[in-house]
């Protein structure tokens, strides 16, 4: 097992610890395999050796961003009528600063915010499908709202879905959400499993450092 993945699962358990924590507060007390060719991504600056740092980090991702943004905004302007856009989003390291954030909730990935808002604010759905178990499915919701992001759908995995490999699992997250009318006109995480498999016009990973990032 990689150093990323023990990281992963040592926030997951303080997320669940603070955020057990934090619904238990009243509510008005709370403000796989290799990616597909279509994926876009920026190659990874850090050194192989020692922990990537945070505006590192943040350079790469503004520069995959950079690429999704425009177009982005072309493939919404060209959306035909009653055609229904949505976005799929990866949460840790994607939409979330789960390995930069220490605290609850955990801070927004400022540049896929941006695009995700533009989105948003013209009639995207946002889709989130996360590894995370259902127990962090409500304190999950919060933070992303609390960050600024709509949530029009949040997918994390029951029971037996902890048994699945995990890219057939969000694969399989996608086509449900196809299968009720939504064109998803694109697909963006930071690991290959969030993005392999198909269901979406077009992929773009965001930086994982070699698994370094979970």
């Amino acid at each position: 097992m990689t150093t990323g993945t023990w990281t992963h699962r040592a926030r997951l358990t303080t997320l669940a610890t603070v955020a057990a924590t934090a619904l238990a507060v009243p509510a008005g007390a709370r403000a796989a395999t290799d990616a597909p060719a279509s994926a876009t991504g920026v190659t990874a600056t850090a050194a192989a050796s020692g922990k990537v740092d945070h505006g590192t980090w943040q350079q790469d991702c503004q520069a995959v961003m950079d690429e999704a943004l425009p177009y982005l905004r072309q493939r919404i302007a060209d959306g035909g009528p009653g055609e229904k856009q949505a976005i799929v989003f990866d949460i840790d390291n994607t939409t979330l600063e789960t390995d930069f954030g220490f605290s609850y909730p955990q801070p927004a990935n400022r540049p896929v915010l941006k695009a995700a808002q533009y989105a948003q604010e013209h009639g995207v759905a946002l889709f989130f499908v996360t590894a995370r178990p259902g127990i962090l499915k409500e304190a999950t919701r919060f933070n992303l709202t609390h960050e600024g992001y709509r949530v029009d759908g949040l997918h994390v995995r029951g029971l037996f879905d902890l048994f699945k490999d995990v890219a057939d699992y969000k694969t399989a997250q996608r086509a449900a959400i196809e299968s009720r009318g939504w064109t998803i006109i694109a697909n963006i995480g930071n690991s290959a499993t969030d993005l392999s498999g198909g269901h979406a016009e077009k992929t773009f990973k965001l930086p994982d450092y070699d698994g370094q990032l979970s």
